[in-house]
């Protein structure tokens, strides 16, 4: 089999710190759990910042300063930061980070969807900030505005102002034709790197015929352009990202995707699930890509050219 890439997305903006004493929320606590989780393996570290006040998610520059610097010191993974932010943003707050930055990656929702996250609150906690109860229960209101004018400003704006490459996030199947629809329309070219996304209420389930199913009408659409990773929400993670490394995919684990690292019990850090998942795939006889070699097989430009 071809060599895999391991991508870890460190901290996101769904869970809140009450969910978990290991999730990171300062800029330090981010730099930290993603050196770690490079050196376990990681050749991508999807990002995400957060207030270091309360956890609350943010899209402040300042905020992604905070460990943007530090993670491109302490090690030479791509870094790919979110345009997704939270579904509460604006897109232009989403951008503002990353269109400050130019980073080599970026990633990019594929359309407009319900992002429901009140099943979390059926779970009795104590909650140590006055935002996340409210935050959570607004999300049955909550659509995540990802319009054909957002995506096209957004692969105008990074893409083609800043050579940035993208992580493109299908939540479902209409997102697959979303992102052929771009291409035909000569907004991006190949080799084009798909995430599936299972299990966010509102999207694709987390069922293994899914998952067979999407592989299936990507390889129609793209044909040998693309190559596709997996993450799934919760519990489903270790699953289906191994079941999308034995079809010869890529995989994605961390803390935004999963706290926990096994029934019942929340995984002490990033790098706890960067190392579980490569002790799965290396089993499968994958051989993990190093992050330049990541960089060439995605194409992208590098990290001298990134503005850190």
């Amino acid at each position: 089999m071809s060599g895999i890439i391991i991508t870890c997305a460190l901290t996101g903006s769904i869970h809140t710190p009450s969910m978990s004493p290991h999730l990171p929320v300062t800029g330090a606590e981010i730099a930290e759990q993603g050196i770690a989780a490079a050196r376990a393996g990681a050749a991508i570290l999807h990002l995400h910042a957060r207030d270091p006040a309360d956890g609350r998610p943010s899209a402040s520059p300042e905020h992604f300063m905070g460990f943007l610097p530090q993670l491109a010191a302490g090690t030479d993974a791509v870094l790919n930061l979110s345009t997704g932010g939270s579904a509460v943003m604006t897109l232009e707050d989403r951008l503002a980070a990353p269109a400050q930055v130019g980073p080599e990656m970026a990633s990019l929702n594929m359309g407009t969807m319900n992002f429901a996250l009140y099943p979390m609150l059926e779970r009795e906690r104590n909650w140590r900030h006055d935002w996340e109860r409210p935050f959570l229960e607004a999300s049955d209101d909550l659509v995540f505005k990802n319009t054909p004018r957002d995506i096209a400003h957004v692969l105008d704006r990074l893409g083609r102002g800043h050579g940035t490459r993208f992580e493109f996030e299908c939540y479902d199947l209409s997102h697959l034709y979303m992102l052929r629809h771009v291409a035909d329309r000569g907004m991006v070219a190949p080799p084009f790197f798909i995430q599936f996304v299972f299990g966010v209420l509102g999207g694709m389930g987390p069922d293994p015929e899914n998952l067979t199913h999407m592989v299936r009408i990507a390889d129609k659409l793209f044909g040998g352009d693309y190559l596709f990773s997996v993450l799934a929400a919760g519990r489903h993670q270790m699953p289906l990202v191994s079941m999308a490394a034995a079809m010869g995919g890529h995989v994605r684990v961390g803390l935004e995707d999963s706290l926990t690292i096994g029934r019942g019990r929340l995984a002490r850090s990033n790098a706890e699930q960067v190392e579980k998942i490569r002790a799965i795939v290396e089993a499968l006889g994958r051989t993990v890509m190093t992050p330049d070699q990541a960089r060439g097989t995605l194409g992208l430009k590098g990290a001298a050219l990134v503005a850190l």
